[in-house]
């Protein structure tokens, strides 16, 4: 997650949820933010969702939401019977993080507070160095990361912020990690300097944390994606790190190769 795409058309308002609205209705609400429903195609937030299992009545966590893509779906979604805590990132890294954090989390606080109808229920946390309880402890159904993974390899607390994971969740919750897919035939940089985490790794990283491995899903594969570009992943769209460089190219190749990875916490 970077700064280097500006988040545009981010305090889009989207209506109060109905008591009946449905995963279904969430994704497909057109009065989600335009920038957000034109990346559907790259994301699939209807199939991600519906493969970790999320229904109206969960309590779900998610980490670091960025602009708000998630938001916009899971804080109409659980407004009336479900339970949303985002964790907002913590400061505690390297200066650059600190700065980039400060920067996304004000932009989420905006939107947030720009349409009180959507989003008065959803309880901000935090993750970020020495900051791991995003949820009180075994209240959560699911903790939900987004291209995440890669920035706590790269400030060391991977292991950490995993663990907090654990904590937040209820016997049996799930915990689901979407990021960029490493090459297979490379050796893992431990920093992940590059933006991508190879599918084992992240999978081996769980485990040892204490997470059972579930399952993958393909749904946002793209075989394009050869994983070793100039500037990492943020070579590839929606950052375009080299500009109007070699521009097209990298169009057409489209958003990363990203693996969706299905934990469970343990029954005991």
């Amino acid at each position: 997650m970077t700064l280097a795409s500006v988040f545009s058309g981010l305090l889009a308002s989207v209506p109060a949820a109905s008591p009946d609205l449905t995963l279904y209705a969430a994704v497909n609400n057109p009065a989600r933010s335009v920038r957000f429903l034109a990346r559907d195609k790259a994301r699939h937030p209807l199939e991600e969702l519906t493969f970790f299992g999320v229904e109206p009545q969960s309590t779900v966590v998610e980490i670091w939401p960025g602009g708000g893509y998630w938001t916009e779906i899971l804080a109409p979604l659980l407004h009336e019977d479900g339970v949303y805590y985002v964790a907002l990132q913590g400061k505690g890294g390297s200066a650059a993080a600190d700065d980039e954090a400060e920067k996304l989390n004000s932009i989420f606080r905006n939107k947030i507070e720009a349409d009180q109808a959507t989003y008065s229920k959803v309880i901000t946390t935090a993750l970020g160095i020495g900051q791991y309880e995003v949820a009180p402890a075994g209240s959560a159904d699911f903790v939900l990361s987004f291209r995440n993974l890669h920035n706590w390899l790269e400030e060391g607390d991977a292991a950490e912020a995993l663990a907090g994971f654990l904590r937040a969740l209820k016997p049996g919750g799930v915990l689901g990690i979407e990021d960029h897919r490493g090459q297979r035939d490379t050796p893992q940089d431990p920093k992940a300097a590059d933006g991508y985490v190879r599918q084992d790794y992240a999978i081996a990283l769980a485990e040892k944390a204490g997470f059972t491995f579930v399952g993958s899903s393909e749904i946002n594969a793209n075989s394009k994606d050869t994983a070793n570009w100039p500037k990492g992943v943020w070579t590839l769209p929606p950052a375009f790190a080299l500009g109007d460089q070699d521009r097209e190219k990298y169009a057409a190749v489209g958003e990363a190769d990203n693996f969706v990875l299905k934990f469970r916490k343990p029954l005991q």
